[in-house]
């Protein structure tokens, strides 16, 4: 199994890093085919989210996005293939203006929409 670790600053505050956090979860669930859960909290909030071969948490505060994911073993194969795309497409949420569509535009894999389950979640 591989892990990935990722942290990003950013000077959102917490209630524009929710919407970009909860739009994320949308965009992964349709264009990914992951399962999401989003949990609103006080100070910060949790994207939690699975597919066959990978589960992992986005957490959201005022200040920054953590993202943590443990890769199966036949993903864990293309670590740094999945990490280095990752990357880049947190840096580009965080570096245009709207940054829900710049990660949409950043994902190039097609699939079937599926109906999204990302929910709020009181913590």
């Amino acid at each position: 199994m591989a892990d990935i670790h990722i942290t990003r600053q950013h000077h959102l505050g917490l209630a524009e890093a929710r919407k970009l956090a909860f739009r994320w979860a949308e965009v992964a669930e349709e264009k990914l085919d992951m399962e999401c859960t989003y949990e609103e909290g006080k100070s910060s909030d949790l994207v939690s989210f699975t597919r066959s071969g990978v589960k992992g948490e986005l957490k959201v505060t005022k200040e920054k996005f953590v993202l943590d994911a443990r890769l199966g073993l036949l993903l864990g194969a293309f670590k740094e293939r999945i990490e280095s795309s990752i990357v880049k497409n947190l840096d580009e949420l965080l570096a245009h203006e709207s940054p829900a569509h710049a990660f949409e535009k950043a994902i190039t894999r097609k699939s079937a929409p599926k109906k999204v389950a990302a929910k709020r979640k009181k913590a």
